[in-house]
């Protein structure tokens, strides 16, 4: 699928990935700050806080979440 669900269409196109957290579960997330490294199985990330969407109502709520990002790439 190339697009994008509503209230995500700004920040397509964009990478899903299944996560396996070192505690077990494993959780989709969306992949960030991938820049020109190629995803692949196995790959070590991070969680990091980004920016999920906004709220679209007069209010302008900016809604964050958790997204993953390669390792080792340090603040942003």
């Amino acid at each position: 699928m190339s697009s994008a669900p509503a209230g995500f269409e700004e920040q397509a196109p964009y990478t899903i990935a299944l996560v396996k957290l070192t505690e077990g579960p494993m959780v989709t997330a969306q992949l960030t700050d991938l820049g020109d490294e190629p995803v692949r199985i196995g790959m070590p990330v991070e969680m990091v806080t980004r920016k999920i969407r906004n709220d679209g109502d007069e209010r302008g709520i900016i809604v964050y979440g958790y997204k993953f990002r390669p390792l080792g790439l340090g603040p942003h």
